[in-house]
């Protein structure tokens, strides 16, 4: 038995595909944009290239793809400017495989003409990305999709603020016309939860009122695709698929996290069933633990907030900003805490990605697992036991 190799998501992808191209009367929002989030390292990039790029271009769509942590160099209204012109320029070239995908539209063997310099595009004086995007949608009468990944990297620049407003002006240029022949549909997704979140609820951003929306995390029929492949190794020690799915979520769902568990796995004694779930909770707090280390560098109201974060995430309660709190935190430190400086030391916990906000007042830790090392590393030292162990089960 032979496996592909890499795992796919075509009903996710097609499901995905389907309600930003055909949108129900109850998706339409859809057409505002599309901000998609998720935790680090848990498949979202490979599922763009692999399986929704695809669906959305067996639609029908014309995409632009462009990673804006691709080349950190560079500005990420240089890297969609790039992007858009590179698309520009196979349509208008002879030959090119993307031109052959809108043969049936009349167009001259030369290629698509446009009415603006191609160079010029995101320079001063040249098309304007309404321009660009209007007339690209009227050339190939259908949707085109602009993917931004790690969207949030377009935050916190003059230059970054200013590409979305123009994203956004593009969008409605293309999209509020009567009888268009497309829609301009934007999707930015991103590891940064609440900053990604932010970019479709806060009023002051360009796309408020777009849809905001949670990656779907890879489960059990990963692992499963995972053990056939692995299993064609001869020799290979493998955990049941139970214990493999369990390991996995234990560290995450993250791909790299089980792999790197998997070849810990060949060199330990114990039975896979027995070592597996060890080394999986190992990796986890380690990985963890790098991120509470960021908290404790914050200082000691960093960990104050962030403890009451995660107490109220348990009891229900977010009041970060109460007398209560505030006496909280000022014991824990021992000297006064004002409420600018909690407001403060929270907007750089969310701008770390170590908390995020989920709506006013309502914040929670951005990952989970980091949330669940929190509370058993606190455990520990209050029965004080050693709070992190190695991949051989030693302590670190």
């Amino acid at each position: 038995m032979t496996t592909e190799p890499v795992f796919h998501r075509p009903e996710y992808a097609a499901d995905m595909a389907q309600q930003l191209l055909k949108p129900s009367a109850l998706q339409v929002q859809v057409r505002s944009g599309v901000f998609l989030s998720g935790i680090r390292r848990i498949g979202k990039t490979t599922f763009l290239r692999q399986d929704l790029i695809p669906a959305l271009e067996s639609m029908g769509a014309l995409v632009i793809y462009v990673d804006l942590w691709a080349d950190r160099s560079k500005s990420p209204a240089s890297l969609v400017h790039e992007a858009v012109k590179e698309t520009l320029s196979a349509l208008s070239a002879s030959g090119t495989g993307l031109l052959a995908r809108f043969k049936g539209l009349n167009i001259s063997a030369a290629g698509l003409s446009f009415g603006f310099q191609l160079d010029a595009v995101g320079k001063p004086g040249g098309a304007t990305l309404g321009h660009v995007f209007t007339e690209l949608v009227d050339k190939v009468k259908t949707d085109v999709v602009l993917i931004i990944d790690e969207v949030q990297h377009a935050l916190g620049t003059e230059d970054g603020t200013n590409l979305l407003f123009a994203l956004k002006a593009a969008r409605d240029a293309v999209n509020t016309r009567p009888g268009t022949p497309g829609h301009l549909l934007v999707l930015g997704t991103g590891s940064h939860k609440s900053l990604v979140a932010d970019m479709a609820t806060r009023r002051s951003q360009p796309f408020a009122g777009a849809v905001s929306t949670g990656y779907e995390p890879l489960g059990s029929g990963f692992v499963s695709w995972k053990r056939d492949q692995l299993g064609q190794i001869k020799g290979i020690k493998l955990p049941s698929h139970e214990v493999m799915v369990q390991g996995f979520l234990a560290v995450g769902q993250r791909p790299e996290e089980l792999q790197s568990a998997l070849v810990l796995l060949q060199s330990r004694p114990e039975a896979p069933d027995i070592a597996f779930p060890i080394i999986c909770s190992t990796l986890a707090s380690a990985a963890a633990e790098v991120e509470i280390a960021t908290i404790e560098g914050l200082g000691a109201l960093a960990s104050a907030i962030f403890d009451r974060v995660v107490s109220g995430n348990e009891s229900g309660e977010f009041k970060l900003f109460s007398a209560d709190a505030i006496n909280s935190y000022s014991d824990q430190i021992g000297m006064p805490v004002d409420t600018p400086q909690v407001q403060n030391m929270i907007d750089r916990m969310i701008t770390a990605n170590l908390i995020l906000r989920q709506s006013h007042g309502v914040y929670a830790v951005a990952d989970p697992f980091v949330r669940q090392a929190w509370q058993q590393r606190k455990a520990m030292q209050l029965l004080g036991a050693p709070s992190q162990t190695g991949p051989d089960g030693g302590s670190n």
